[in-house]
């Protein structure tokens, strides 16, 4: 629209009223009938608000609850690892949660300064707690963890996902009987949830030094001695989020060149540019949520931002501004996998999700390395990350992370700091942005039009839409092209895509429904252009309305 707001600073009526937030988090009862108040695990945890009853108080003593006895029925009396991110409602979802873990007798390791954790950090701890022990044996000894995030959304969201032995996040298996063990807790007025006063819980908990162990070891998946001695200039905007301490900490123990743009954390974002919808939303791969920082990209070789967890990164060069996310996952595998990284296996794979660019195939194709192809949610990464089977797992949302040098596992989950310094890694050692690779990229792989559209539906068609079978789709061609492919289940592993993928031999399309709204997602790309690309959209929405009858 002309008059939108959106890449404009916020406005004190867009700004959350953080006391009432704080509040509704402590006195408002969710309803156990209601599914919308529910505990509920998406591909990253429970996530809600306070002000829609959706999580508060009981939706986190129930599932601190639920993790404990899932820990206890596993074996896993190790400990675990809590980190928390900068949201209104992080802190008090911590405390809640210290409180019942300390009557579990569970030990509990929070952060030495008592501030703020990124994703990356907390699996980070969990691996190298777990350093040389069977992750599949009794439980006995395995570390685990909690992070208190919702990641990128707005100011007035919580979140709260749990992080298994493997240090990545929990798949269905555990997250099903964490979410029915917390609603049966909440629909029984919380009986059965164990929890001591705060001083006490917090006085039994162990300082552990996050920020210290993650930023020293960084050498290990980084050529930092490479950066420095090229001079790149960085700047680093933590957008508000957790790894603010960490940007600071990082110039500062490797001596890089590198400015923290904006070192103020505030629980309303006052700082921020409005995204597409006028939201404020810590999105560092959205252009609007970007629009200060992206400002200052003339200042920086290379400038870069996190959303509020860091597990996403967002990537801006002073000749390319704000890089697609799609464009840099497929600069990051080519340098990567095209020399940089020689004590690698040769057997190290790249993972993708199904709905990341064909860039991504046609690259791999180009190194002869073998590409895998998962469905959304970065837990399907895990195993070949612990493994060294996946030397890189990407999602187009801007999460991925690596191995070390050697081949062995960094991160399980998403680490949005290593592929921020990654960039400026590339940079340091060709003398070219990482936009100037992707345009290498488009000279030899032609240039694809991506974009991601929503459609309604309703309770009933997303459920219909996530049990779709090949057979249901009766068309035969897509704008123009034969259909090569009909998948409702991942060619990578076999897993289900909960949707449908349509491939074509220059594009494809994708329908997911949306886990929070009533909504499907059409993902959708070609290599002929904007204007097939807006034939593939259409004929997608023709496609999925046909099958959903």
């Amino acid at each position: 629209m002309a008059d939108s707001r959106a890449g404009t600073v916020a406005q004190p009526q867009d700004l959350v009223d953080v006391a009432h937030l704080v509040t509704a988090y402590y006195t408002q009862t969710p309803d156990p009938e209601d599914v919308d108040q529910q505990v509920a695990f998406g591909t990253s945890g429970h996530r809600g608000t306070s002000l829609r009853t959706s999580f508060n108080e009981h939706h986190i003593l129930a599932t601190t609850q639920a993790i404990c006895d899932y820990r206890k029925a596993q074996g896993y009396d190790g400990p675990l690892f809590i980190g928390r991110d900068t949201h209104g409602l992080s802190e008090p979802a911590w405390a809640t949660a210290l409180e019942v873990l300390a009557a579990n007798d569970v030990t509990v390791l929070v952060d030495a300064d008592d501030r703020y954790t990124p994703t990356p950090a907390v699996s980070h701890a969990i691996l190298r707690a777990n350093r040389g022990k069977s992750l599949s044996g009794s439980g006995a000894g395995l570390a685990d963890g909690i992070v208190v995030t919702p990641s990128h959304n707005p100011p007035s969201d919580g979140g709260f996902k749990y992080n298994p032995p493997h240090g990545g996040p929990a798949d269905s298996d555990a997250t099903s009987v964490i979410a029915a063990r917390a609603n049966a807790l909440i629909a029984a007025g919380l009986d059965g949830v164990r929890r001591v006063p705060f001083a006490r819980a917090r006085a039994a908990a162990t300082s552990y030094d996050f920020l210290g162990t993650y930023v020293e070891d960084l050498p290990h998946v980084l050529d930092l001695d490479a950066i420095r001695e090229a001079g790149v200039r960085i700047g680093a905007d933590p957008l508000g989020g957790a790894s603010v301490d960490y940007w600071a900490a990082i110039a500062e123990r490797h001596r890089l060149d590198l400015t923290v743009v904006n070192p103020l954390v505030d629980p309303t974002w006052r700082f921020m540019t409005l995204d597409w919808d006028e939201k404020i939303r810590m999105d560092c791969s959205s252009p609007d949520a970007m629009a200060s920082l992206i400002a200052r990209k003339d200042a920086f070789d290379i400038a870069t931002g996190n959303d509020a967890d860091s597990d996403r990164h967002g990537i801006v060069t002073p000749d390319g501004g704000l890089m697609n996310p799609n464009h840099f996952l497929a600069v990051a595998i080519g340098y990567l996998f095209g020399g940089a990284r020689p004590g690698w296996p040769d057997s190290a794979r790249i993972g993708k999700t199904l709905v990341s660019s064909s860039m991504i195939d046609r690259v791999a194709a180009s190194l002869g390395t073998p590409m895998v192809e998962v469905p959304v949610g970065f837990k399907w990464f895990v195993p070949g990350l612990i493994d060294g089977s996946f030397g890189f797992g990407g999602e187009e949302s801007a999460g991925a992370s690596f191995l070390r040098k050697d081949g062995t596992t960094w991160t399980t989950d998403k680490d949005g700091i290593i592929l921020a310094l990654l960039a400026s890694e590339i940079l340091a050692r060709t003398g070219r942005t990482p936009s100037q690779h992707y345009a290498d990229l488009v000279a030899a792989h032609g240039d694809p039009a991506y974009a991601r559209i929503d459609a309604p539906a309703d309770r009933a068609q997303k459920a219909k839409l996530a049990a779709l079978s090949p057979d249901d789709v009766s068309a035969t061609t897509l704008a123009g092209e034969e259909i090569t492919a009909k998948l409702t289940e991942a060619p990578g592993n076999g897993a289900k895509i909960g949707g449908l993928k349509v491939t074509t031999a220059s594009a494809w399309f994708a329908a997911r429904p949306s886990g929070t709204e009533d909504v499907y997602k059409i993902y959708a790309e070609s290599f002929q252009g904007p204007e097939h690309l807006a034939r593939v959209q259409d004929e997608a929405r023709d496609v999925v309305s046909a099958a959903l009858g």
